[in-house]
């Protein structure tokens, strides 16, 4: 049994080996014959590939060929082109040589002819001389007067003539000037005005805090009214309750005094409680508040304009001018606005932009003083400018901003016109109608009390004063020096935003009918 499973196994690895060798003779056969197909076509991609480049090196020389040709052809057509030039030319210059030689003997004869008009002119030139001495003595004889004399006579009689010639080239050349100062001027200012857009909100002396209902006007006013007037002597503002429904007024002078009383009235009645100790308290934490309101205010101005080193007080003086207005401008926004204005124009004339913005920006600062100490803003603002160590030009520009000097300095004007610039803006500023009516008033009657004045109208909302002389006192010289006496009264007697237009009028009429 155990030789038959050998004999078994024995089998089976034989028929095993035998069946490798045959499969291997057969792979072998397939390899050898796809071997031979691959050689075969590799010769036939050979001879393609030769038969390919031959043509292709055919045409490369065709190509090359018919390259060389066409610029060949192309250098010689240039060749003829400048050749044909160069004869052009050559033929210019022979003819400018001709025609310079005939200028020449032509300028030759011209010297000859004037040279005998020259001695001809000597002649009749003393000839005349000769007469003028014998007319002379002729005129002298019939006039009787010496030529001395007829010359005072005549230089008398032509200096009014001369005057008014003179006057009306003055006025020439003055407007031309002015018509170029005024565009440049314009140019400047335009884009200034252009780089710099701010809006303008009008604000108002009194503050109206909303109430969640009517009962909360009671609980206000307190028991005998001790509350509300805890409020008012605290906070300095008047507490107006009216029949407006759910609503109370706040008026006051004093800007930061007024925030302080809506900050503390809107935190009493967000709270509920109201009584007089928690009054004093609120209104203490709401100081506090206008206070670090004030800080922030002046640093964030500071850091708009690109100015730092301005001394704390200084920056918080700066702040304090958000709560003041000027005809219902903001000053703290008019004086960031002025500052950045004067930067521009600093830059467009080559002058010190930092001083300019620097002086801008503190101009008005004597103005958060205004309802704590006496004195105008000016001489505040230079007092404040002086303690706090502020440069002379910054110092000069605060102090003539209104003009109350003279300009000396380039920074002081450019300050004058950003402040009047800012200020003119419409919609900048406003006034009441009986301040606005009254100005008006003040300019006409200026107008009329100057001698030959016939009428005199303030128009364009008292920007622009027309009037009217008359023509047979005031002549055409003296209508330019009432406009400029007239522009001097105004600006000594009337305070008014922008600038006025004084437009001098004369005119002469003559009316017959014919029957």
């Amino acid at each position: 049994m155990i030789e038959a499973i050998i004999a078994g196994a024995v089998g089976l690895v034989v028929g095993a080996v035998a069946f490798t060798f045959v499969g291997y003779g057969v792979r072998k056969k397939r390899a050898e014959k796809e071997i031979g197909s691959a050689e075969q076509e590799v010769k036939r991609l050979r001879e393609e590939g030769a038969k390919q480049a031959e043509t292709l090196k055919k045409e490369a020389l065709l190509s090359a060929k018919e390259e060389i040709l066409k610029q060949r052809t192309e250098a010689e057509k240039e060749i003829k082109e400048r050749r044909a030039d160069v004869s052009r030319m050559e033929r210019r210059v022979t003819q400018k040589e001709e025609n310079l030689d005939k200028k020449s003997e032509a300028l030759e004869r011209k010297n000859e002819q004037l040279d005998k008009k020259i001695k001809e002119n000597e002649a009749l030139t003393e000839q005349i001389n000769q007469l003028r001495e014998k007319e002379i003595e002729v005129l002298e004889k019939i006039s009787g007067i010496s030529v001395e004399q007829a010359k005072e006579e005549l230089l008398a009689r032509t200096e009014s003539a001369i005057k008014h010639e003179l006057a009306q080239r003055m006025t020439e050349l003055e407007a031309q000037f002015k018509e170029e100062a005024d565009g440049k001027a314009k140019n400047i200012i335009s884009l200034a005005i252009q780089r710099c857009a701010a809006d303008h909100v009008a604000e108002s002396t009194v503050s109206v805090v909303s109430l969640p209902n009517e009962d909360m006007k009671g609980r206000i006013i307190g028991r005998e009214g001790r509350n509300i007037q805890m409020l008012e002597k605290l906070t300095g503002i008047e507490l107006i309750i009216d029949d407006t429904p759910e609503a109370i007024t706040l008026s006051g002078f004093d800007p930061v005094r007024r925030e302080t009383a809506r900050l503390a009235l809107e935190k009493l009645i967000a709270d509920g409680r109201i009584h007089p100790s928690r009054i004093e308290e609120t209104v203490e934490k709401a100081a506090r508040e206008v206070e670090a309101g004030i800080k922030q205010a002046g640093e964030r101005a500071t850091f708009d304009v690109g100015i730092h080193g301005i001394n704390g007080e200084l920056v918080r003086m700066l702040g304090r001018l958000k709560y003041r207005t000027s005809y219902g401008q903001n000053v703290l926004k008019h004086s960031i606005e002025v500052a950045l204005i004067s930067g521009m124009i600093a830059d467009e004339l080559g002058v010190d932009s930092t001083v300019a913005k620097r002086a801008g920006l503190l101009h008005d600062i004597g103005k958060a003083q205004t309802h704590e100490m006496e004195g105008s803003h000016v001489e505040l603002g230079v007092n404040l400018a002086k303690k706090y160590k502020e440069s002379k030009d910054v110092i000069h520009a605060i102090e003539a901003h209104h003009g109350d000097v003279e300009a000396q300095t380039i920074t002081a004007v450019i300050v004058q016109a950003a402040d009047a610039i800012s200020a003119a803006r419409p919609g900048a500023r406003r006034e009441d109608l009986e301040n606005y009516i009254k100005r008006l008033e003040k300019i006409e009657e200026i107008a009329k009390s100057f001698s030959g004045v016939d009428k005199a109208y303030a128009v364009q909302a008292g920007r622009e004063i027309r009037v009217m002389v008359k023509p047979e006192e005031v002549n055409d010289d003296g209508m330019k020096i009432i406009a400029r006496e007239m522009a001097a009264k105004i600006q000594e007697d009337v305070k008014y935003p922008g600038q006025i237009k004084i437009n001098i009028i004369r005119e002469s009429r003559a009316v017959d009918y014919a029957k």
